[in-house]
């Protein structure tokens, strides 16, 4: 294996218990390699009688990706759950066997994050801090293979925002906008940065009507 990312797994080895964390390090060194796709798709038995060049070249890529897979999940257990998968005949059957065996444990922690997720209400701090915190358990979640709707995910974001960012929701909404989580975490820095001169000269202009009161009284 030459992914750099795979001596990940190689550290941490999946021996039951540990099936959530390893499930996520495994998801981000398929990803590196673009293959992580067939975890979530059972793999093609025959190509179509008939099949055009292009879709051959497609079965075969896909037989092969789904070869990669195995390996890194066969490579990256212990020999025990070796050879309880090894003469799986995919590696989305091999995930599916393995959330049959662990999966509770995993509903518990996705239960704990999505609770946390929901309820998450920005009050005070930097939006920056609070929205990646927000977009770690949103990705969190998808290791759980409980992928939220790109929009949905952006909605339960803007509705957590405080008042001070109506303004913001409003245009983002009227203007139907689309845009990654990250480009949102852009647009909202830069809502904060624009907010923050105003609140600090409505700051300064309020303690100067004070000190001119101040200033009246002691001369009156």
């Amino acid at each position: 294996m030459n992914n750099p990312l795979a001596r990940i797994l190689d550290n941490y080895r999946l021996t039951g218990p540990n099936y959530v964390d390893w499930f996520r390090n495994l998801r981000i060194a398929l990803n590196y390699e673009k293959i992580s796709y067939v975890l979530d798709t059972p793999k093609p038995n025959i190509i179509p009688e008939g099949a055009s060049e292009v879709e051959r070249v497609t079965y075969q890529k896909r037989q092969d990706d789904d070869l990669s897979a195995k390996t890194y999940i066969l490579a990256s257990m212990s020999n025990e759950l070796q050879r309880q998968h090894e003469n799986m005949p995919d590696a989305s059957s091999m995930i599916l066997h393995l959330q049959e065996l662990y999966g509770e444990q995993s509903r518990t922690i996705r239960y704990e994050i999505s609770k946390k997720l929901f309820r998450m209400r920005m009050t005070e701090g930097s939006v920056n801090e609070y929205v990646l915190k927000m977009i770690d358990y949103i990705e969190q979640l998808e290791a759980l293979n409980f992928t939220m709707d790109g929009e949905l995910a952006i909605d339960l974001i803007l509705q957590s925002l405080p008042n001070s960012f109506s303004q913001f929701i409003m245009n983002f909404n009227m203007n139907k906008m689309e845009c990654s989580l990250a480009e949102l975490l852009k647009m909202l820095n830069t809502t904060e940065c624009i907010k923050k001169p105003k609140d600090v000269m409505a700051i300064e202009g309020h303690s100067a009507k004070i000190r001119s009161k101040e200033k009246v009284s002691t001369q009156g």
